[in-house]
């Protein structure tokens, strides 16, 4: 069964991109066929494995339009063993553009649904907006959302605001859409505000937090400056000892385990 995530949040700088590559690259790392999607123009997800979107041909844009198959469009990483749906510049003008187009909500789903077959999972760095790209992201995320949370005050309020959206999208487009988890980064444990934060978050999610806390880390944050997850850059740090526990936590809770390496998409 491949699992299909989003992650989400319309605020930036909460950690989202790098959780997707870092949760990604641990997953890779335990034996799971992983493919990262870039939904996001700002082609973070792309930069951070180290690739410069201007010289992309193809990427999610190409795809969404049905232009190219997601299949003849992956870019993949050996060493990694990350494949990568990459951002493009078109995908900039996307949400302009496919106004008009006919299901233009569910165009990810479909371009992402020949792919299943060949990963175990498929991980989808949403925007920081709850544009019609994000709604692509949702509706695409047959396992779920997973909405990073950073420790500060005001990013309890932005949860809010996502979670307003998420009940509009079950209302009128996937009533199935289910929160996967929450997963609280950049966590200072020298401040009170980032232990309260955690604490509010507990209180009112409950079982949707994962037990995993990301740590506030230098080393994370200078990771995507040498295109690389914080697996191959620093092992051994807080944040590669997080992430590192953050797939182990998901993979516990999907029941699945390392599986035999196969030929296929990718590789």
């Amino acid at each position: 069964m491949t699992r299909v995530y989003a992650l989400v949040n319309q605020k930036g700088g909460v950690g989202k991109t790098t959780t997707v590559i870092n949760l990604g690259a641990y997953l890779a790392e335990a034996g799971q066929r992983v493919l990262l999607v870039d939904l996001d123009p700002q082609a973070n997800a792309t930069a951070c494995l180290g690739i410069d979107h201007d010289q992309v041909d193809a990427g999610t844009y190409d795809a969404l339009i049905g232009r190219a198959n997601a299949n003849d469009i992956l870019l993949y990483n050996p060493n990694l063993k990350l494949s990568l749906l990459p951002s493009s510049p078109a995908l900039a003008g996307a949400q302009i553009e496919l106004v008009d187009v006919e299901n233009r909500e569910g165009l990810l789903r479909l371009a992402l649904d020949p792919l299943r077959e060949h990963f175990n999972y498929i991980l989808i760095d949403c925007p920081p907006s709850l544009g019609l790209l994000t709604i692509n992201g949702l509706l695409a995320a047959t396992s779920g959302v997973i909405i990073p949370v950073q420790c500060e005050y005001l990013a309890l309020e932005g949860l809010t605001q996502l979670m307003q959206t998420l009940k509009r999208v079950r209302k009128g487009l996937y009533p199935s859409l289910k929160i996967r988890g929450l997963v609280l980064t950049m966590y200072d444990s020298r401040t009170n505000l980032s232990q309260d934060v955690v604490r509010e978050v507990r209180t009112h999610f409950g079982d949707e937090v994962f037990e995993t806390v990301v740590p506030r880390s230098v080393r994370l944050a200078e990771a995507p400056s040498h295109g690389v997850p914080i697996s191959a850059y620093d092992p051994s740090s807080s944040g590669a000892s997080a992430y590192r526990g953050l797939a182990e936590e998901l993979m516990q809770g999907d029941r699945v385990k390392a599986p035999v390496a196969v030929a296929g998409v990718g590789g």
